[in-house]
């Protein structure tokens, strides 16, 4: 049996990380010397902090891991997009993306190992869900892209849009985006960050709740049930209405615009006529919806519909009033797609000892 792991320094909060200073014997102040070092000088480990004390620096050696675990691979796109492929430290594999444009650095990062949402398009959850990322585990995504970064330049924008459903784990989620946010975390403005979900009403208001305007992506699809439940497996239990019930809550909570996500599969979703019921759902709501063409992913069958296809449906919805963007496609050539690079090491490992398996006695 594995022994069991230490816990990671961001596990804690920047309160809980001083109470633990103040147990050591140290000043409460330490916990911000520590937390400047890990979210604003980009250490690399305890030994790094050169203005902690030693005595301090041998305890939270002792006490803490400083990362969640090893880069197992990272891409580089043709244009500029980079994604990483994390080994946690029980094993699990994780991604987080890094996108840029022009003054922008956005990250993406993942929320659970895999996901139980069993949308058709995305390669996260074709194997389920494992677990919840820990508080740590989620920062951890955003250590590591930041310090892939010049010295000059900064991670500006965040979203929540990776491995897994935030809202199944908001206990972990929230502390972690409250550190980001945080002016001792990485300041990264609450407007400046988006959390995506399938459609979970009730976790929908829970997040209303937090205190913080967040911005709110529900990723539809979809513009009836029908269809969506078959795009969406777990809408069978929720509905339409229910989501769009729930998010217009969210609006009036925060006054933050809601996105609706619409992923464009060839032959699926993409039919203007579908683009005219969409418009129908969104008429009197202060919504914004992001039309985002499939990604292909080699083990689903689902298609990018052709640019003429998407520009129609497009089209359809502007004639209908709704304010819509076409998310361009980023890190194709890198597998950029959630769950495609954790899929492909898996094939490569299978791969890997498939000779030995066949040759074996």
């Amino acid at each position: 049996m594995l022994p069991p792991l230490r816990p990671l320094v961001n596990d804690h909060t920047s309160a809980q990380l001083a109470q633990w200073c103040v147990e050591q014997g140290q000043k409460s102040f330490r916990a911000d010397q520590i937390r400047r070092w890990i979210f604003g000088r980009r250490a690399n480990s305890f030994d790094e902090m050169h203005d902690v004390p030693a005595a301090l620096r041998a305890k939270l050696a002792e006490h803490f891991d400083f990362f969640a675990g090893e880069i197992a691979r990272h891409q580089v796109s043709k244009d500029g997009t980079e994604k990483l492929l994390i080994t946690l430290r029980d094993g699990e594999q994780i991604e987080t993306v890094l996108m840029r444009e022009e003054t922008r650095r956005t990250i993406c990062v993942s929320s659970q190992v895999g996901c139980a949402m069993g949308c058709i398009f995305c390669a996260s959850g074709l194997n389920g869900v494992k677990r919840n990322l820990t508080m740590g585990e989620i920062l951890d995504q955003v250590l590591r892209i930041d310090r892939l970064l010049p010295l000059e330049e900064r991670i500006t924008n965040l979203v929540v849009m990776g491995m897994g459903e935030p809202l199944a784990n908001l206990k972990n989620v929230l502390p972690a985006l409250e550190t980001l946010n945080q002016k001792g975390g990485m300041g990264i403005g609450a407007r400046r960050i988006t959390v995506s979900t399938v459609g979970l009403p009730e976790k929908i208001r829970e997040f209303a709740k937090v205190g913080f305007a967040y911005n709110l992506a529900v990723s539809l699809h979809a513009p009836n049930d029908e269809l969506r439940t078959q795009i969406v497996p777990v809408n069978k239990n929720i509905g339409i209405a229910e989501i769009l019930k729930a998010a217009d809550e969210h609006f009036e909570a925060t006054g933050r615009r809601v996105t609706y996500e619409y992923c464009l599969m060839a032959g699926i979703n993409d039919d203007p006529a579908q683009a005219r019921e969409l418009v129908k759902l969104m008429q009197g709501r202060v919504a914004h919806v992001n039309v985002i063409p499939m990604n292909p992913v080699a083990s689903i069958d689902c298609q990018t519909p052709s640019q003429p296809r998407t520009q129609a449906f497009v089209e359809a919805l502007e004639r209908g009033g709704i304010v819509v963007t076409v998310r361009k496609r980023k890190g194709a050539d890198i597998d950029a797609a959630c769950g495609q690079l954790r899929i492909s090491a898996k094939k490569d490992e299978a791969a890997s000892v498939l000779p030995v398996l066949q040759t074996a006695p």
